[in-house]
């Protein structure tokens, strides 16, 4: 039983601190707080090394574009906040969502073949979906769309498995906490008002 727990809660200090801050990056998230950001940043670095040592490259490279992203996150964040403080959900045509969708696809395909071509990728596909569909999701949750949480649902779903096969537990476990999170996410935004920007 002490062996399962300290599976879980990650084999390595590093691993520790990257649950912790992706535990509370995605709770601020959800509560649509500017401040999920420090933790993101955060988060995003250790698990740049971790993917790296476990030579899932596609998920290590997202890391990068994570960190880039949340940049651009947190300006658009910053001026769209609604009169307390909290982000005003934006508005995205099911016809913008369907095109975001069929560039993931092509772009999961582009980087799967990549992947299995030039790398010594562990799981060069499912690694990529996991990569494409984060990218898609990271940056409507940046544009603060509620359709970034579906993706998330997604993601969580193919990560949850790709990581428990290569023996991160705790990333696994943390996956699927945040699985429960973006539903709870997807949730939440749905009750929020939408807005095309904050007054």
């Amino acid at each position: 039983m002490i062996d399962f727990f300290f599976a879980m809660i990650g084999s390595t200090p590093i691993e520790w601190i990257a649950v912790a801050c992706g535990l509370f990056n995605v709770i601020l998230i959800i509560r649509r707080s500017i401040w999920n950001y420090p933790f993101g940043f955060v988060m995003v670095s250790l698990y740049f090394v971790i993917f790296w040592d476990y030579r899932l490259y596609s998920d290590a490279l997202l890391q990068v574009y994570f960190f880039l992203i949340q940049i651009y996150g947190l300006q658009v964040w910053l001026n769209g906040r609604a009169s307390d403080g909290r982000v005003v959900v934006a508005p995205l045509s099911q016809q913008a969502f369907l095109g975001y969708l069929a560039a993931t696809a092509a772009a999961w395909l582009v980087i799967g073949w990549f992947m299995s071509t030039f790398t010594d990728a562990a799981a060069p596909y499912w690694d990529a979906a996991v990569a494409a569909f984060s990218v898609t999701a990271q940056f409507l949750m940046s544009r603060r769309y509620l359709e970034s949480w579906i993706l998330w649902i997604c993601v969580d779903l193919l990560a949850i498995q790709l990581f428990y096969s290569r023996d991160l537990a705790p990333t696994a476990a943390l996956y699927t906490v945040f699985l429960c999170l973006a539903i709870a996410g997807l949730m939440q935004w749905s009750r929020a008002p939408r807005e095309m920007r904050a007054q």
